[in-house]
């Protein structure tokens, strides 16, 4: 059995275990899924016999549970380092925390009004309060690759943590039709959609 457990939740449902599984996967170690299923109606019962948060991911290393993905990130940044989770130098490391944190918290309009579901194509919804969040999200990025991200398609050149706390915003912006009008952003989501950990998770979820 793999010393790596990642619980997670569908993968054509769960935003956060598509973070999760990204930064795992970025750390080129063995790992198994344990899918529980969110549509089930006993789903916070069967969630709490795995995690303590009753709340999908979790990640079971050994005897060491973490839950939450910016503290499964963090763990996997500390016992992978060559993964190089997080940038190299310590103003982009500390714009991607920031970045990467803000998304964690923030964005709650965007959440209820665009609903990260796969493999559907929606209308996409309208409020001043919406447009400003996919307004800043945008400046996020802009700023990002503008000032750390030259060496690469990503964030900070190379894919991080804030890479993946963000790939489910560029997969939002497919399911709900958004196209941005800077060239740089579109870019930058098409980076996101070609990665090959991401073309993997969309693939295991067309049978998930």
């Amino acid at each position: 059995m793999s010393e790596f457990r990642l619980i997670i939740g569908n993968k054509h449902l769960s935003s956060w275990s598509l973070r999760a599984w990204l930064m795992i996967k970025r750390c080129k170690v063995k790992f198994s899924e344990i899918i529980v299923d969110l549509e089930r109606q006993d789903v916070k019962a069967a969630i709490l016999q795995l995690s303590p948060s009753g709340k999908v991911p979790a990640l079971k290393h050994n005897d060491l549970l973490i839950w939450d993905s910016l503290s499964i990130g963090e763990y996997l940044a500390e016992v992978s380092p060559s993964a190089k989770l997080w940038p190299t130098d310590e103003a982009a490391r500390a714009i991607a925390r920031s970045v990467s944190n803000e998304m964690h918290s923030g964005f709650a309009t965007l959440r209820k009004m665009m609903p990260f579901a796969l493999f559907v194509q929606k209308d996409l919804p309208y409020s001043e309060e919406l447009q400003g969040e996919i307004k800043r999200i945008e400046e996020i990025w802009l700023d990002c690759r503008s000032k750390f991200g030259q060496d690469g398609e990503f964030l900070f050149g190379d894919f991080s943590i804030a890479d993946a706390m963000f790939a489910p915003v560029v997969l939002r912006f497919q399911t709900y039709g958004y196209k941005s009008d800077n060239r740089a952003v579109v870019d930058y989501c098409n980076a996101i959609l070609a990665h090959p950990d991401l073309l993997e998770w969309l693939n295991s979820a067309k049978n998930n």
